[in-house]
């Protein structure tokens, strides 16, 4: 062999060797290299599925591929619902509350691990409620109030499910207060109130988020919209009321702010007593034109009105009794004032007050109107709720959901 064969079949061998180590695969004689899966779409909820509610996690994801930034929901007059692709692409979440009986569509593109391109496409329908149940909140967001003032959640309709909604209630508060909701029976199961076990702190600050839009209140009625309430709660004044001394005495932060004579209600007829218990100031008026046909009175002005019950209670002015403020209870069960001493006990009230009436022969009672929640000690009120045995927390910021509320846009 010359020089030439020998160079020339040592190159035949190295290239042997090199196209061994590339095409070594493993695999037997006769078996194919297996094949990169295609990209496999999962729907939450499934297209298939039930409507679902409008606060549902409604999302895609991709397995064995990646979703294309084209993919989208749209609702039926062609708007984009919010939504998020995941920093890995493999899935895409909504990101807001989705509206009652309405149809939605996905689109976009995703691609799998075998390169194919496949349509993200389908529809779902999101259920419609046999109702749609509102709610009001009685204290306003900015709102300065009394001490004594309850959180008063007021729905147009029948809650059924009591449980559900009040466990998505929340109120925080800084300080710290022990508080608790309680359903009062009056009204149908349409009312709930928030009370602390004591009376607030003045200064408190105070949020209440109720997450109610979408939310199963049973009987095929569901949450129209969240509410939410951020206020505080001022100075700590409170109306000292002893039948027998013929006189109020306002305390502010515990010291005597002023001291009135007044008349409390004559005691001969039941519906004349002024009720003992812890009433709340709810409403004042320069002028109020009060009735009471029992009595054979109608439309009588009266000034420097401030309503302590619904039972028709006020603190006001009546010149008729000024002759025995300071001896004598001959009032329909007011307590009455001079005119001058009116104006300056309605200048210092404001809603949430507590006004303690004490030594009369009739108490407060549910009887008396939407505000008696003080005549519950603390273990009947907690034993109101539909949330038995949890001590709920009430310290940590709340942070309201994405969903609607009363004066928000509707969903797309």
């Amino acid at each position: 062999m010359n020089r030439r064969s020998v160079l020339a079949a040592a190159g035949v061998g190295a290239l042997g060797v090199a196209v061994a180590a590339c095409s070594g695969s493993g695999l037997g004689p006769g078996e194919d290299t297996p094949a990169d899966p295609p990209v496999r779409l999962t729907f939450t909820p499934a297209l298939d599925a039930e409507p679902a509610g409008p606060t549902t996690e409604f999302s895609v994801k991709a397995t064995d591929g990646f979703l294309n930034p084209d993919v989208k929901l749209t609702n039926p007059r062609g708007v984009v619902v919010k939504g998020q692709l995941s920093a890995d692409r493999t899935s895409y979440t909504i990101g807001e509350p989705l509206g009652y009986g309405t149809e939605y569509t996905w689109s976009g593109t995703a691609v799998g691990l075998d390169r194919k391109v496949v349509p993200v496409a389908g529809t779902f329908t999101t259920l419609t409620p046999s109702s749609q149940v509102n709610v009001v909140v009685n204290i306003g967001d900015g709102q300065e109030v009394g001490i004594a003032a309850p959180i008063i959640l007021k729905f147009d309709g029948t809650v059924e499910d009591k449980e559900a909604v009040e466990r998505a209630l929340t109120v925080t508060t800084t300080p710290p207060t022990e508080g608790s909701w309680a359903w009062l029976g009056e009204d149908n199961g349409s009312r709930v109130h928030w009370r602390p076990r004591e009376y607030f702190a003045p200064g408190t600050k105070v949020s209440m988020v109720a997450k109610l839009y979408g939310l199963d209140h049973g009987g095929g009625a569901y949450g129209a919209a969240d509410v939410t309430s951020d206020f505080s709660i001022g100075r700590a004044q409170v109306v000292k009321a002893e039948e027998s001394s013929h006189r109020i005495v306002v305390l502010r932060d515990g010291v005597e702010l002023m001291a009135l004579p007044c008349s409390y209600g004559g005691g001969d007829l039941d519906r004349n007593v002024t009720r003992s218990g812890i009433h709340v100031v709810t409403e004042k008026y320069e002028e109020f034109f009060m009735s009471n046909p029992a009595a054979g009175y109608f439309n009588i002005r009266e000034r420097w009105a401030v309503r302590i019950s619904n039972n028709g209670e006020f603190i006001h002015a009546n010149p008729a009794t000024v002759n025995v403020q300071g001896s004598a209870n001959v009032t329909n069960g007011c307590i009455n004032l001079s005119e001058s001493d009116a104006e300056r006990y309605f200048g210092v009230a404001v809603y949430g007050d507590p006004v303690e009436v004490t030594g009369t022969r009739i108490a407060l009672s549910e009887a008396d109107g939407d505000i008696y929640d003080w005549i519950y000690d603390w273990e009947t009120w907690q034993g109101m709720s539909a949330v038995k045995g949890e001590v709920r927390e009430t310290s940590v910021p709340a942070t309201p959901s994405g969903a609607p509320t009363s004066n928000a846009p509707a969903p797309r």
